[in-house]
C-alpha cells in the first residue's frame, strides 16, 4: 500500500512539474540571431524567472525565418512533447517581410491559438511590425492582425517588444532588422511586464 502511495505522489508531481513549462514558439527574433545564444532574450527570461524564484522552465521553439505556416507545421509535435502553462507565439514577421498575405497571417495565427487553447495551454501573442517601406496600407493593416487577434480571442498581447530598440541604430543590427546584444534585456523587460503578473 505505501508503495503504491510513493508512486502515486511520484507521478503528481512528475505532472505538476511538466506544467511548468513556457514555450517560446519564435522566428530569429527570440532565437538570438547574430548574438550568443546565453544572450539572447529567452535565455535571460530563464534567469529572470529563477532569480525570481518562478518555477518554470522556459523552452525556446524559435528557429530564425520561421514563418507562420512553418510554425504551425511544428507546433502538434512540440505540444506533444512538452506539457506547457504558456506559449509565447512571436511570429509574423518573415510573413510580413515576404509580402504574404494579411489573411494567411492573421488565419494562421489564429489556428496556433486555437491549438495552444486545446491543450489547456494560454497562449500570449508577441506583436510585430514590418518597415515602413512595404506601403501604409499593408504595414497598418498587418500591424492591426495583432491587435485584431488578441481581441478575438480573449488572450493577453504583448506590445512590439522592439517598440524601443528598432529606431535606435546603436541596438540593431547593421541589417537593421535584427537587435543587438545590448538590445536583448529591453526585449526581455517588454516581455516580462506583460508575462510576469500571470505567472
Amino acid at each position: 500500500m505505501r508503495a503504491l502511495l510513493l508512486w502515486f505522489l511520484i507521478l503528481c508531481s512528475t505532472s505538476l512539474y511538466a506544467q511548468k513549462n513556457i514555450i517560446i514558439l519564435g522566428d530569429s527574433i527570440s532565437a538570438a540571431y547574430g548574438v550568443p545564444t546565453e544572450q539572447g532574450w529567452v535565455s535571460l527570461l530563464q534567469t529572470r524567472l529563477e532569480t525570481n524564484h518562478k518555477q518554470y522552465n522556459v523552452i525556446n521553439a524559435s528557429i530564425s525565418g520561421d514563418t507562420t505556416n512553418e510554425g504551425l507545421k511544428r507546433l502538434p509535435s512540440l505540444l506533444e512533447r512538452h506539457q506547457a502553462s504558456f506559449i509565447l507565439i512571436e511570429l509574423g514577421g518573415n510573413d510580413g517581410l515576404r509580402g504574404y498575405s494579411l489573411n494567411s497571417i492573421k488565419t494562421n495565427l489564429k489556428a496556433l491559438i486555437k491549438q495552444s487553447k486545446e491543450k489547456n495551454i494560454t497562449p500570449i501573442l508577441l506583436a510585430m511590425r514590418i518597415p515602413p517601406n512595404y506601403g501604409k496600407r499593408y504595414t497598418s493593416g498587418f500591424q492591426k492582425i495583432y491587435q485584431d487577434i488578441a481581441q478575438e480571442n480573449d488572450i493577453t498581447l504583448v506590445p512590439f517588444l522592439m517598440n524601443d530598440v528598432a529606431l535606435n541604430p546603436k541596438l540593431m543590427q547593421k541589417d537593421g532588422i535584427h537587435p543587438t546584444e545590448l538590445a536583448q534585456s529591453i526585449l526581455l523587460d517588454a516581455v516580462w511586464d506583460t508575462l510576469e503578473p500571470l505567472l
